[in-house]
Parts: structure tokens; C-alpha cells; sequence
């Protein structure tokens, strides 16, 4: 019994060896080719602007009577790219400009606070700072859901409307039952490099968009590989529970909203998502259920281009 017990803890060890080194000759091959793609990653584009001593980026295009600023969902690698689907169609006819906060895109990193407060103040300035002056027309995907509402409620005048993509609000945390786990999680995944052998399309989405051009695709890769979850974005999701709070505090700011909801963010709970913004409005904003995956703006571009048009003119007709 002893000689198999040990020869079963030298298979053991024999296994956990191997894995070591796998996972060691991994770690080795990310940082080699992180460095191998640090070009790549230094294809900026947009305006670089000075923020609190660092740079945040702002990219924008097109013209018109109205501006929409994106922003982006937790976590996104490259929101400039991860946004282009629906914008592409909204700038023949707007002014669009998409914020990349800090430790997101090509900004840079941060150890600011990450309260609903100062990261607005920071979205604020970069925008000044492009030359992108309010009124806007507010973009939010997910989590960043939280600043635009706060946005509205703190600075009405500045905002026209609100066109929420699958975002988040009071009550959603509760429903999702959310754990800082999984999001750690990632961010060990990323640092070890093992998120290389995931199919990364299934992690920035915006990748399965033929909307994007092959470089554009390169780009997003090389930043979803150096830079997911990184500690900037990963302090943001730690204080996530107190900025809920102050969205919830702040009551349900007094500006037009439609609110697109996926069916897939919370699929055993797809009847209790959709009604999460009918409950927040109490019913008094508009409402789109899309049949789609989280990220409504890659997947169902093409309708939400359509909806926020008509939106919009029924803005204009008041």
C-alpha cells in the first residue's frame, strides 16, 4: 500500500512539474511577445490630452447638430475600437467622440481615485481639452452606465439625452450577483499570458465586426494582451459598490433616455434585466430588448443606429 501511495505522489509531482513549466514557458512567451507588439500598441490614434498630469485619448469624427460621447463598459481593451460598429453610422450625420479613461485604450495608467467624482471630472476635461464642448448626448456601455448617470444628475444642462447600451444601475449588481473573482481573476490570467490561448474574440467582440480593418484589429489584440484589467481599471472595480451607491443617492437624473437591454448579459434572468430600466424610470423613458449578447453596440449596431436616429428626431421635434 505504501509503494503505491508513493508512486501515485511521484505521479503527482511529476504532473505538477509539468504544469509548472508549462505555465512558467507561458509567462515567458507573453512577455516576449508583449514586447514583440509594443509597436503595435504605439499606433495611437485620436487626441492625446493632458488630465490631472497624464494623457487620456479622445477620438473623434464626423459633424453635426448633435454630439454623442462614448463610453466604455469595464474592462473594454480598446474602446475607441470596440465602439467604431455604431458610431461609424451615427458620424454622416454627428459629431461622435469616444473617451478612453484612464488605464483604457491608449491612456495611460493611473493611481487617481476611481469614485464616480473624480473620474467624471477627468472625462470632463478630456473632452474640454479635444475641443469637444457640451451638449452631449450620452453613450454609455455597462459599468460606465454609473457615470452617465451620475453625469446627468449632477450636470443636467450638459447633457441632451442618455442612449444606454446594456448598462448598469441601481439594482443590477443584486441581480448578477457580482464577485470581484471572476474580474481578478483575469487580471491574473492576463499578467501569466494564459488569456492567449482563449479565443479573444470572445473577450473584446468588436473583433467578429467586419467594420474593423485588419490593423485596427492587430491594435485591439496587442492592448487586450498587455492590458486587460490592469491595477487602474482593477481599482475601479473595487470601489464599484460605493459609486452604485451614489447613483442610487442621486435619484433618476431628469434628462430623455432610451435604454437598450440585451437578452444574454443575464440569460436566467432575462425578463428581470430587461425590466431593470422600466423599474429605475418607473416607465418614463424608452426602451429597446435586443436579442443579442452584452455588447449591443457590436451586435446589434445596425438597430441601435436606427433606434437612436429615430430617438434623436423625436428629440428635435419637441
Amino acid at each position: 500500500m505504501k509503494k503505491v501511495l508513493k508512486r501515485i505522489g511521484i505521479v503527482l509531482l511529476v504532473f505538477l512539474l509539468i504544469d509548472v513549466l508549462a505555465l512558467a514557458g507561458l509567462f515567458l512567451f507573453h512577455r516576449y511577445k508583449l514586447k514583440q507588439e509594443q509597436p503595435i500598441r504605439g499606433r495611437t490614434t485620436g487626441t492625446p490630452v493632458s488630465v490631472d498630469g497624464k494623457t487620456m485619448y479622445v477620438y473623434s469624427e464626423g459633424a453635426g447638430p448633435h454630439t454623442f460621447v462614448f463610453m466604455s463598459g469595464f474592462g473594454t481593451a480598446s474602446p475607441i475600437y470596440d465602439f467604431k460598429p455604431l458610431y461609424s453610422m451615427l458620424s454622416t450625420d454627428y459629431r461622435i467622440a469616444v473617451v478612453e479613461k484612464f488605464g483604457y485604450g491608449f491612456s495611460d495608467e493611473s493611481d487617481s481615485p476611481r469614485d464616480l467624482k473624480t473620474m467624471l471630472s477627468q472625462t470632463r476635461t478630456a473632452l474640454t481639452g479635444a475641443g469637444i464642448e457640451a451638449p452631449y448626448i450620452l453613450v454609455p456601455h455597462s459599468a460606465s452606465g454609473m457615470e452617465a448617470l451620475y453625469w446627468a444628475q449632477q450636470y443636467p444642462e450638459e447633457i441632451e439625452a442618455i442612449t444606454a447600451s446594456d448598462i448598469v444601475m441601481p439594482g443590477a449588481y443584486e441581480m448578477q450577483d457580482m464577485s470581484l473573482i471572476a474580474d481578478r481573476t483575469m487580471a491574473l490570467c492576463s499578467r501569466l499570458g494564459i488569456t492567449r490561448l482563449i479565443d479573444i474574440r470572445q473577450v473584446e467582440p468588436c473583433l467578429n465586426s467586419t467594420l474593423l480593418t485588419d490593423a485596427e484589429k492587430e491594435t485591439v489584440k496587442a492592448l487586450s494582451y498587455a492590458r486587460k484589467n490592469n491595477p487602474t481599471v482593477m481599482n475601479e472595480a473595487f470601489i464599484c459598490v460605493q459609486n452604485m451607491q451614489t447613483v442610487t443617492d442621486g435619484g433618476v437624473p431628469d434628462v430623455p433616455m432610451l435604454f437598450f437591454s440585451s437578452d444574454n448579459y443575464v440569460p436566467e434572468k432575462r425578463a428581470d434585466w430587461h425590466y431593470l430600466p422600466r423599474k429605475y424610470t418607473n416607465n418614463e423613458a424608452e426602451y429597446v430588448d435586443l436579442h443579442c449578447g452584452h455588447y449591443c453596440h457590436v451586435e446589434e449596431a445596425e438597430k441601435m443606429n436606427a433606434e437612436i436616429r429615430r430617438f434623436v428626431s423625436e428629440l428635435e421635434g419637441d
